[in-house]
């Protein structure tokens, strides 16, 4: 990763959590989705980056999150756990040549259904770990499910508006 890149990707970073900590935060559509738009920084890393780096990432960005929605961890536990799963969703869904090392795997990289496959199952799984976690013994399974379900759905559609309006495509040699 050169210095441009890690600038792109630390700008962008900034932004999508200014977004979700002073716009997303009180966004609740009839009280059951939430949006976690800050989770478009984990997926949109490059394919490159080491295990341990991404999960640490993952775990600073889920607490800082969790310092301005006094979740106490929720955020950082299901952000860490999405950092452990994705090199392992990575190789389960990678194309038939591999990736590149500067591959990035965003809508515009990589295409419409390979980042539906990429990106949906992601969401949902972060879902599912923070509102298990969030409604531990109240909100029973099938709130748990209905909630993750809305979240992932209202998440997904907002990160592909957010990479057709503000992502470009590299530019070829």
């Amino acid at each position: 990763m050169n210095i441009r890149t890690f600038i792109s990707f630390f700008l962008m970073g900034l932004i999508l959590v200014a977004v979700q900590i002073f716009l997303l935060k009180n966004l609740a559509l009839f009280g059951v989705a939430l949006c976690f738009l800050y989770l478009l920084i984990i997926l949109s890393l490059p394919v490159s980056i080491g295990h341990i780096p991404l999960i640490l990432l993952s775990f600073g960005i889920g607490l800082f999150i969790d310092m301005f929605y006094d979740t106490m961890g929720i955020h950082a536990a299901s952000a860490t756990f999405i950092g452990f799963i994705r090199p392992y969703w990575l190789k389960v869904i990678s194309p038939t040549g591999g990736y590149d090392d500067s591959n990035e795997p965003t809508l515009k990289e990589m295409g419409m259904g390979w980042y539906f496959t990429y990106a949906i199952p992601m969401i949902f799984f972060f879902s599912l770990i923070f509102f298990s976690i969030d409604q531990w013994g109240t909100g029973g399974f099938f709130g748990v499910l209905n909630k993750s379900f809305f979240s992932s759905t209202l998440t997904f559609l907002l990160a592909i508006l957010v990479q057709l309006l503000f992502f470009k495509k590299r530019r070829g040699i």
